[in-house]
C-alpha cells in the first residue's frame, strides 16, 4: 500500500515536471518568435480586439458590482472603529491592489483562457494545426504568439478600467445608501491613494494575462481525443489559470509589499 502512494506520488511529480518544461519551452518559443510582431500585426490587433474590447462588457459588471460590496464591507468594517468618511481611501486601496486585478484575471481566464484552449484545441484535434506545420507555417508564431502578446498588453488595460468603473460603483453606493458626499468620498480617496498601488496592481495584471494566455495555448497544443478532449481542455485551462492567479497574487504581494 505504502509503494502504491510512491509510485503515485512520484508519478504525479514527474508529469507536474514534465508539464512544467513543456510550458516553460512555449514560453521561450513564444518570446523567440516575436522577431516578427510587426508582421503579424494584424493577426495581434485581432486577439487584442477578442481579449480586450469584447471582455469590456463582462469586466464592466464585475467592476461595478466588485466596487459596490466593497463600499458595503469598508462600511461594515469601519463601524463604531472610524468614520465612514474613510470609506472612499479603504475603497481604492482594496480594488486597486488586489480585487481589481484578481478577479478581473478570473474573469478574463473563465472567458480567454478557456476560449483559447477550446480554439486550439478544436484546430489540433481535427489537424488544422498538422496543416499548417505541413504548409511551413510556425503554429507558434501563427497561433500562440498573438494570443499571448495581445492578453500581455490588454489586461493592464483592463484592469484599469476596472479600476475606474469600480470605484465608481464604491461612490454610487456610498452617495445613495450611506450620505457619503462627492467631496468627502473623492477627498478620502486622495488621501489614501499610493500610486505605488496602483502600479502594484498592473503588474499583477500583466503576470495573469501572461500566464492565462500561456497556460491557454499549452494545453489546447495538447489537446486529444476529439470533443471530449476539447472538453476536457476547456475546464482544465480555467481550473489552473484560476489556480495560478491566486498563487501568483500570494507570491507578488510578498515580493512587492
Amino acid at each position: 500500500m505504502l509503494t502504491t502512494a510512491l509510485d503515485k506520488i512520484g508519478s504525479k511529480t514527474l508529469s507536474f515536471l514534465n508539464e512544467f518544461g513543456e510550458i516553460s519551452t512555449l514560453f521561450f518559443k513564444i518570446h523567440f518568435s516575436m522577431a516578427r510582431v510587426f508582421r503579424d500585426r494584424k493577426l495581434i490587433l485581432k486577439q487584442m480586439e477578442h481579449i480586450g474590447v469584447d471582455s469590456l462588457p463582462l469586466v464592466f459588471i464585475i467592476a461595478i458590482f466588485t466596487g459596490a460590496v466593497s463600499a458595503w464591507q469598508a462600511a461594515y468594517q469601519l463601524k463604531g472603529l472610524a468614520p465612514l468618511s474613510f470609506i472612499g481611501g479603504a475603497t481604492v486601496r482594496a480594488v486597486i491592489t488586489e480585487l481589481g486585478p484578481v478577479l478581473t484575471g478570473i474573469v478574463i481566464a473563465g472567458r480567454v483562457g478557456a476560449s483559447i484552449a477550446a480554439e486550439l484545441g478544436t484546430m489540433k484535434v481535427t489537424e488544422q494545426i498538422d496543416a499548417l506545420e505541413t504548409m511551413s507555417i510556425n503554429p507558434i508564431r501563427y497561433l500562440a504568439m498573438p494570443r499571448y502578446l495581445a492578453a500581455l498588453i490588454m489586461m493592464p488595460i483592463l484592469v484599469i478600467f476596472a479600476d475606474l468603473i469600480a470605484v465608481c460603483g464604491a461612490y454610487f453606493v456610498s452617495n445613495f445608501f450611506l450620505g457619503i458626499s462627492f467631496n468627502v468620498f473623492f477627498e478620502s480617496v486622495r488621501s489614501f491613494f499610493v500610486f505605488g498601488d496602483f502600479v502594484y496592481g498592473l503588474v499583477k495584471a500583466t503576470f495573469f494575462g501572461a500566464f492565462t494566455s500561456l497556460i491557454g495555448c499549452h494545453i489546447g497544443f495538447k489537446t486529444e481525443g476529439g470533443a471530449e478532449g476539447v472538453g476536457l481542455s476547456t475546464i482544465r485551462s480555467f481550473v489552473l489559470s484560476a489556480a495560478i492567479i491566486l498563487i501568483l497574487d500570494y507570491i507578488l504581494w510578498n515580493l512587492f509589499i
